[in-house]
């Protein structure tokens, strides 16, 4: 299964976004990030949203769209507005 997740940390107030075949390893190892990941600078990311990709590539390219993007609003509006994840979906088919 191909996963586009986004995890939020109140202590930074930042997003973080990833893409992964592998969910719940990839999880674990944000848990237990070193101390030169990014996600080890804080202790309390939870998952935000989660996008269930028909394939990798589709993945990737929805990945790059929502960072390139680089706006909290549009992340939030993302779990908000559902429809967007669906226009994402089609748009990179």
């Amino acid at each position: 299964m191909h996963i586009v997740y986004i995890l939020h940390s109140n202590k930074l107030n930042r997003f973080y976004i990833g893409f992964t075949s592998d969910f719940d390893t990839r999880i674990e190892f944000h848990k237990n990030a070193q101390s030169h990941k990014f996600t080890a600078n804080a202790d309390d990311w939870v998952l935000f949203l989660k996008i269930i990709c028909e394939s990798k590539t589709q993945g990737l390219q929805i990945e790059k769209h929502i960072k390139k993007m680089k706006s909290k609003t549009y992340i939030q509006n993302l779990l908000k507005y559902p429809e967007i994840i669906l226009k994402l979906k089609n748009k990179y088919n």
